[in-house]
């Protein structure tokens, strides 16, 4: 691909627009970032930056290519305003590719991509491959091309936003999770979300793979299939706990390990036949499944208090995070949830509710939606914040219950993200003191241990 000379406008200052802007530098166009915001802390003086960018800025100035960073929606006036006709705007991801010449295993799904992302990146490591996890996890691919040496392979997680402005984008595994409403708040309908996240498949051919999971509503794919369930034994890949079974017989056992829960387990075998199709056995895989632990705020362990096991899913950003979080639960729940409206609908959640949690306390821009639609199924409580959450569920729970921090929504009404929330449910569940008849035994601290 030649960008010598090209005008390139870079829309959006993070990190991903940044690494956009230097890789495209590297390749001799001529950039400049905009940005809406009025100033950006520590820009680098070597990349021209436009900032309080307007539409009136996009018009006045002539692209050649026009490269978005995931954030921005793809056909709002200000990303359209930098688009003569026959411009193309496409996404740092999609820009990086093209200059990547590795193979590429890229995973999509509402739920489960970071702790598959990462669980593949350390397979590709023990199989002795160059391998890094990045994209919508971690590093974008632009800045991973940047560095003296390239991987042989990436490990790709790739978000539904990533996926609208692909054109060539060409994965050698494709790996669809799994699918549920979410991002009500960027797209007009669940089927505008839906046809997203197929494009992951767009450029793909017979000699290449698959993996999704079964059941899922999916259109006639040119790539070989695999397919993976938490229950169904025609799947190439089935879970019966603790077991990942083929056609019957044992294939991995994860007793003992992080991810014998059903939705990590999918993960699990989403990983194993992504990474067959790069010749590495399950016998490596089994190997760093001993010792691999989920990137934080997934059902991770903070404290056992008093006969209580305290829980924090602050990533559970979106209600199918929340049901599968529940699913894993084997205790009476006192269940945490709330945030930002994201435009989500929760009384299909009823019914789970009602099988697994024994009181609820919610919070944020959607207490009083949440409030309405669980109250018909279990006793429902309002906080102010997520310490008063605490300090609730802490005077509802029992010895034996399980306190789940499992919000079902982004954080943005409060938050900077699902990790500065999830901190702020680890320090307020720490701050707790016990009580004074219990002995410092029904104290446990688990901070770094994932369940």
């Amino acid at each position: 691909m030649q960008l010598n000379n090209l005008n390139i406008a870079v829309l959006g200052a993070g990190r991903s627009g940044r690494a956009a802007a230097r890789l495209a530098m590297k390749h001799g166009a001529r950039v400049c970032v905009f940005d809406a915001s009025s100033s950006i802390d520590g820009w680098p003086e070597d990349i021209p930056l436009h900032t309080a960018a307007t539409e009136e800025d996009g018009r006045a100035f002539h692209a050649d290519m026009v490269v978005i960073s995931p954030g921005i929606e793809t056909d709002s006036p200000f990303v359209k305003s930098f688009g003569r006709e026959g411009v193309e705007t496409i996404g740092e991801m999609e820009l990086a590719c093209r200059f990547y010449h590795g193979r590429i295993i890229a995973i999509t799904g509402t739920n489960g991509k970071t702790t598959t992302t990462s669980l593949m990146e350390k397979i590709l490591l023990r199989a002795g491959k160059t391998a890094v996890a990045c994209g919508n996890y971690g590093v974008p691919v632009a800045e991973i091309l940047l560095r003296d040496s390239v991987p042989d392979v990436l490990a790709l997680e790739v978000s539904s936003f990533q996926l609208e402005t692909i054109r060539d984008f060409h994965p050698d595994v494709a790996v669809w999770l799994n699918f549920a409403p979410d991002h009500m708040d960027r797209y007009k309908s669940v089927e505008d979300y839906h046809r997203a996240k197929l494009h992951i498949f767009d450029n793909q051919t017979e000699k290449d793979l698959a993996v999704v999971r079964s059941g899922e509503r999916l259109p006639h794919l040119k790539a070989s299939v695999l397919t993976f369930s938490p229950e169904d034994p025609a799947a190439d890949l089935y879970y019966r706990e603790p077991l990942i079974l083929e056609g019957g017989a044992p294939l991995l056992n994860l007793e003992g390990t992080a991810l014998n829960q059903r939705h990590n387990a999918e993960n699990a075998m989403a990983a194993v036949l992504a990474c067959r199709h790069l010749g590495i056995p399950a016998e490596t895989a089994a190997e760093v499944l001993k010792e691999f632990a989920p990137p934080g705020h997934r059902c991770e362990t903070v404290r056992i208090l008093d006969g209580v096991l305290w829980l924090n899913d602050s990533k559970a950003t979106n209600l199918h995070a929340l049901e599968a979080a529940l699913k894993s639960q084997h205790s009476p729940v006192i269940l945490i949830a709330g945030g930002k409206d994201k435009g989500l609908d929760y009384v299909p959640l009823r019914p789970m509710l009602k099988e697994k949690v024994r009181a609820c306390v919610v919070f944020g821009q959607i207490a009083d939606q949440l409030q309405h639609a669980f109250s018909p199924a279990v006793p429902t409580e309002k906080a102010a914040d997520v310490e008063a959450c605490v300090a609730k569920a802490r005077s509802l729970a029992r010895p034996g219950d399980t306190v789940l921090f499992s919000p079902g929504t982004s954080s943005f009404d409060m938050f900077t993200g699902y990790v500065q929330r999830g901190q702020a449910f680890r320090d307020a569940v720490n701050a707790l003191p016990s009580f004074p008849d219990n002995s410092p035994e029904n104290d446990h601290h688990e901070n770094d241990q994932d369940t």
